[in-house]
């Protein structure tokens, strides 16, 4: 088995919101990887006394043991359990109705002799890697469909109709996009926060098949090089709007 990952922060000054833990049973017959993209919160909005990254790490770490200590529940089941412990651990402190409460986007995989289970929540990517080479995205892609739309994205967070992520609710697993596929159908997979995923969905300079020869070929670390260096080329976001002009970029490769 083949594992190699990479994070970096946007910009120096300001912590990396993302979160990337991987976990390989005693067992030796599969293992769980959990990727969580932090929503940083505008200035001003927001009753909760705690960060971003104290957000993900707990959240994080809650269902990566629940994932590996807990076989027979399902992703949803072991996510929906993590939001409430998290949950629990701040309500008394927090307002954690308010629509900018921390939240975050969720990648998480698990694999044993038998499947690859896998649950996405939100704009960060899966992608899997078939033994004849075939690239299959695993996307929520809500968020694409209402820019595509002309709307507004912030106002729809966690919204009927709008797009969804891990906040405080854990009935938001069933808006997430679920899924097992026999281990012997897939040989690789990679998992990349929205910062990490910018050639393709934002510079369009790449496609998924591009960008996972390039982690298999040079690793993560080349990939957000490649990335740091589309944004530098822009550094206003003026020939390429986006939301920020440099993100949180987290990205691992998988080969199993």
């Amino acid at each position: 088995m083949r594992i190699e990952s990479s994070t970096e922060p946007g910009t120096p000054d300001r912590p990396n919101e993302d979160f990337l833990s991987l976990a390989l049973p005693a067992s030796g017959h599969g293992g769980v990887l959990v990727l969580l993209d932090g929503v940083t919160p505008r200035p001003g909005n927001g009753d909760c006394i705690h960060s971003v990254p104290w957000f993900v790490a707990r959240l994080g770490g809650a269902l990566l043991e629940l994932s590996v200590s807990r076989p027979e529940m399902t992703l949803s089941d072991c996510l929906a359990t993590a939001i409430a412990r998290t949950a629990d651990a701040h309500r008394d402190t927090c307002d954690l109705y308010h629509q900018l409460t921390p939240q975050a986007t969720v990648v998480t995989v698990r694999w044993n002799q038998d499947a690859v289970e896998h649950l996405v929540l939100s704009d960060s990517v899966l992608l899997l890697e078939a033994p004849d080479g075939k690239i299959t995205p695993v996307l929520d892609d809500r968020i694409d469909r209402l820019v595509a739309e002309g709307r507004a994205v912030p106002a729809l967070r966690n919204a009927e109709g709008g797009f969804f992520t891990a906040a405080a609710d854990p009935a938001v697993v069933s808006r997430a996009v679920t899924g097992s596929t026999p281990r012997g159908d897939v040989r690789a997979f990679a998992a990349l926060s929205d910062g990490a995923t910018r050639l393709v969905e934002v510079f369009r300079t790449d496609d998924w098949a591009g960008t996972f020869a390039l982690l298999r070929d040079e690793g993560p670390q080349t990939l957000i090089r490649r990335v740091r260096a589309a944004e530098a080329a822009d550094p206003e976001g003026r020939a390429v709007p986006r939301g920020k002009p440099f993100d949180d970029a987290t990205a691992a490769l998988v080969e199993l």
